[in-house]
């Protein structure tokens, strides 16, 4: 039976050889990246804004 020690030192060992597959994004798609997500972001919030405004005029009318 393994011990502890073993067995985390087999775990590191996978993790070392899993990472050495991976690629780190160059900087064009890191920032390419985040315009995306901050586009997106400011797209989702407005949205939520206006669908927001509209019920609460809506409720407002009801309760008139």
């Amino acid at each position: 039976m393994k011990t502890l020690i073993d067995r985390i030192k087999a775990f590191l060992g996978e993790v070392k050889q899993e990472l050495g597959k991976c690629s780190m994004p160059n900087w064009q798609e890191v920032r390419g990246s985040t315009i995306v997500i901050i586009v997106s972001m400011l797209i989702l919030g407005l949205f939520s804004f206006v669908v927001d405004l509209g019920f609460h005029y809506l409720i407002r009318w009801m309760i008139q």
